[in-house]
C-alpha cells in the first residue's frame, strides 16, 4: 500500500491492493484541512475588505479548482503550499475581472459558491466543469439567484452548467428554497447575500438535506463579520442578511477534514483493540461530519469525542442499526463498509441526494458492496445492506469518486485480497488518504 499516488492523469487500469491489518494499532492521526471550510473561506476572503491570511488550507484538486478560478476573477492570491497557507487580497464585494471562465472540475462547491459570488458582481463570468459536473443540478441555485435580481443564463440544458452570469449583482429580497437537492445551493446565496445592494431573505419551506454544512456557513460568515437573524416560520424558518454588511479580513485556521476523518475512525472500530486518536477535531467542530463518530458508536465502537479530539477504540463488536443520514450523506459510504462485517442488516435512509454526488453513489454502493458478498437493495432515498458470512475478496470500482476509494479501502484492512481501482481520484480531497491510512495500520 506504498505505492506513489502522485502519479499522473488516473487510469482506470490501475490498482492499490490493500495490505491487512495483522494486528491492533494504537494511532494519532491529524487528517489535512477541511474541503468544505476551505472552499468556503476563500471566496469569502475574497469578498473582504483587506488581506486575510488562511493557515491549514487543503490543497487537493477540489480547493485547486477554487484557488484558480478565484486568480481568473483577477484576485491577487499569495500561496504557500508547503506552510499550506494563502493570503488573499480581498476585492472588497467586487470582482477584479470584468470577463472570466472558470473550470471548476468536478468541485460542486467551487461551481456552486462562484456562481452566486459571480452573480452577485458585475461582469460576464462563464461556469463549467468535467462531464459529471454538467450532469449536476444547478437549476435550483439559478432560480433562488434570479429571484434576488441575478441575471443567468444556461449555455447548454436548462437545470444543469455551464452557466454564465451577466449585470450588476443581487438586487436583494426574497427567495425560498423548498426540500433542496443540497445544502450547497443555500450556502452559496448566504455566503453571496451580503453583496445584495438589500436585505436578503432566505425561506427554508422545507427539509434541509446536510443542514450542518448551512450552519457551518453562517458560522464563518459570523466570524468574517456578517449579521443574520433566524426565525421559525410556519412551514419552516427564514434567514435574514441585512444590507450595508461587508466581510472583515481575519487570519483563519483551518480546522482538519471531518469527513475524511471517518475512515480512519472507521478502520479503528472494524479492528478488534485497535485504537485512533483524531486531534484537532471535537466538540467545538464547525463540521456537522463529526457526528459521525456518535454513528459508530452506536454499532458498538467505544467513542469520546472531547472538545479538541475523538477517540475510537475497536470493541470487535458490530452490530448493524436503522439510521437516517440526511445531515451527514457523505458519511454513508463508510458506514455502509462498516456494514459489510456487522451482525445483522444496516438500513440508511433519507440519503436521495447521493444519487447526484460525483456517481450515483447509491448504485454504486450496490454494485460493489454486492461484489464483496453483500445482499443489497436500494430505493430512491435508502440503502439496506445485508452482510456475508464471509466477505468475498475484489477489485473495487471507484467511479472517479474519492469517496468510493477511500471507504472500501478500510474494507482491505479487515479482509485480505480487496484492490482499490484508480486509487488516484482521492487526489479530489486527499491527496496522501493512501499513505496515511498505511501509516496508521502500521502503528502497533
Amino acid at each position: 500500500m506504498g505505492e506513489n499516488m502522485e502519479s499522473s492523469a488516473p487510469s482506470p487500469a490501475h490498482a492499490i491492493t490493500i495490505e491487512p491489518v495483522l494486528r491492533p494499532f494504537d494511532a494519532v492521526v491529524r487528517v489535512p484541512g477541511s474541503k468544505s471550510i476551505t472552499n468556503r473561506a476563500l471566496p469569502i476572503a475574497a469578498m473582504a475588505d483587506g488581506v486575510s491570511t488562511l493557515h491549514g488550507v487543503l490543497f487537493s484538486d477540489d480547493t485547486r479548482r477554487m484557488i484558480e478560478s478565484l486568480q481568473r476573477l483577477g484576485f491577487q492570491l499569495h500561496v504557500e503550499e508547503p506552510a499550506r497557507r494563502i493570503q488573499v487580497v480581498g476585492g472588497s464585494g467586487r470582482i477584479p475581472a470584468v470577463e472570466s471562465s472558470l473550470f471548476c472540475g468536478n468541485s460542486g462547491t467551487t461551481m456552486r459558491f462562484l456562481t452566486a459570488f459571480c452573480a452577485a458582481s458585475s461582469g460576464r463570468h462563464c461556469l463549467h466543469g468535467v462531464p459529471r459536473m454538467h450532469q449536476r443540478p444547478i437549476g435550483e441555485l439559478i432560480t433562488a439567484l434570479a429571484m434576488l435580481g441575478g441575471r443567468l443564463d444556461y449555455k447548454d440544458a436548462p437545470g444543469f452548467p455551464p452557466v454564465c452570469t451577466t449585470g450588476t449583482g443581487l438586487a436583494g429580497g426574497i427567495c425560498r428554497f423548498s426540500a433542496t437537492q443540497s445544502s450547497q445551493y443555500i450556502s452559496a446565496v448566504l455566503l453571496a447575500s451580503p453583496l445584495a445592494r438589500q436585505a436578503v431573505r432566505i425561506r427554508l419551506d422545507g427539509p434541509v438535506t446536510s443542514e450542518p454544512y448551512v450552519e457551518m456557513t453562517l458560522n464563518m460568515m459570523d466570524q468574517f463579520g456578517i449579521a443574520f437573524k433566524q426565525e421559525t416560520t410556519a412551514t419552516g424558518r427564514e434567514i435574514t442578511i441585512a444590507s450595508g454588511q461587508h466581510y472583515r479580513h481575519r487570519t483563519y485556521a483551518i480546522e482538519p477534514d471531518a469527513s475524511n476523518a471517518s475512515y480512519f475512525l472507521a478502520a479503528a472500530a472494524l479492528i478488534p483493540q485497535a485504537k485512533v486518536r483524531i486531534l484537532d477535531l471535537g466538540n467545538k467542530s464547525l463540521q456537522g461530519d463529526v457526528a459521525f463518530a456518535e454513528v459508530l458508536k452506536q454499532v458498538g465502537a467505544a467513542v469520546e469525542i472531547l472538545d479538541d479530539q475523538i477517540v475510537l477504540r475497536g470493541t470487535g463488536q458490530i452490530t448493524g442499526i436503522d439510521i437516517n443520514m440526511n445531515n451527514i450523506p457523505d458519511m454513508v459510504q463508510t458506514l455502509a463498509v462498516v456494514a459489510l462485517f456487522a451482525r445483522g442488516p444496516t438500513r440508511i435512509t433519507g440519503v436521495g441526494n447521493l444519487r447526484l454526488k460525483e456517481t450515483d453513489r447509491l448504485a454504486a454502493l450496490q454494485t460493489e458492496l454486492t461484489r464483496l458478498g453483500a445482499q443489497v437493495r436500494t430505493t430512491a432515498e435508502s440503502i439496506t445492506i445485508e452482510p456475508p458470512e464471509i466477505v468475498h475478496p475484489a477489485r473495487i470500482h471507484t467511479y472517479d469518486d474519492h469517496r468510493m476509494a477511500m471507504a472500501f479501502a478500510v474494507a482491505g484492512l479487515r479482509q485480505s485480497g480487496i484492490q482499490i481501482a484508480d486509487p488516484d481520484c482521492c487526489a479530489k480531497t486527499y491527496p496522501d488518504f493512501f499513505r496515511d491510512l498505511a501509516a496508521m495500520a502500521a502503528v502497533g
